[in-house]
């Protein structure tokens, strides 16, 4: 069945808000949307009429597994057009989200898997984040926050949770991007920022804020 990108953009942000809490509140909802709580409010006991949502006034929402299904095709589709358009046609990573976010919404099932298998199957989209299979099957990628990295220890950035432009942009400037070798040579007591080497550079110092969205895999050796 085909949704409207409204509906769709709804039950993608509440798989979203379903990984920090199982029960999404409306006025959470409305925040992610940029919408007021009464328009959230309308199109959940629409969502709800479909069974892709299971809610209650006053209770909150969750995806049903139909719901879910439908959140985790939407996730698939935009993260398979991110690295395409990253890999494929030289966007900056920083410059594809809002792309893929009309992308997403193409319906054809073919051209994705067609996609999928062009781009020789990937785990991972340009920002680190896992790719769900045709089957709806999230990779399983193990990694810690940079902040949690002990002092001396080498590591890759294998993720980013904050993939807003500007966010992006300041890891360009610090030549940081997936895949790039880091490792905290101090942490400063007065505000928690951090002295790092990137790929064996000279030392530079991050904010606690901006270490708090990189997240890391040990590194397998520890040759700079």
């Amino acid at each position: 069945m085909k949704y409207s990108t409204s509906k769709e953009n709804y039950i993608k942000a509440i798989y979203h808000l379903e990984q920090e809490d199982p029960v999404v509140s409306t006025n959470a909802l409305a925040r992610q949307l940029a919408t007021k709580p009464a328009s959230v409010t309308d199109m959940l006991k629409k969502l709800n009429e479909q069974e892709l949502i299971h809610y209650e006034p006053y209770k909150g929402v969750k995806l049903t597994d139909s719901g879910n299904k439908l959140a985790l095709q939407i996730i698939r589709k935009h993260r398979l057009w991110e690295f395409f358009l990253v890999e494929k046609l030289g966007f900056g990573w920083e410059e594809v989200h809002e792309i893929a976010e009309e992308l997403e919404h193409i319906s054809s099932k073919k051209l994705i898997d067609r996609l999928d298998e062009f781009l020789g199957r990937p785990k991972t989209d340009p920002h680190g984040d896992p790719i769900p299979d045709a089957a709806g099957i999230v990779p399983k990628i193990e990694k810690r926050c940079l902040l949690d990295l002990p002092i001396g220890v080498s590591a890759d950035l294998i993720s980013v949770s904050n993939q807003s432009a500007d966010m992006l942009d300041l890891l360009r400037h610090h030549q940081i991007e997936i895949g790039t070798r880091l490792k905290i040579t101090n942490r400063f007591r007065f505000d928690h920022s951090l002295q790092i080497t990137v790929q064996g550079g000279p030392p530079v110092t991050i904010s606690e804020q901006l270490a708090a969205h990189l997240f890391v895999a040990w590194a397998k050796d520890e040759t700079d």
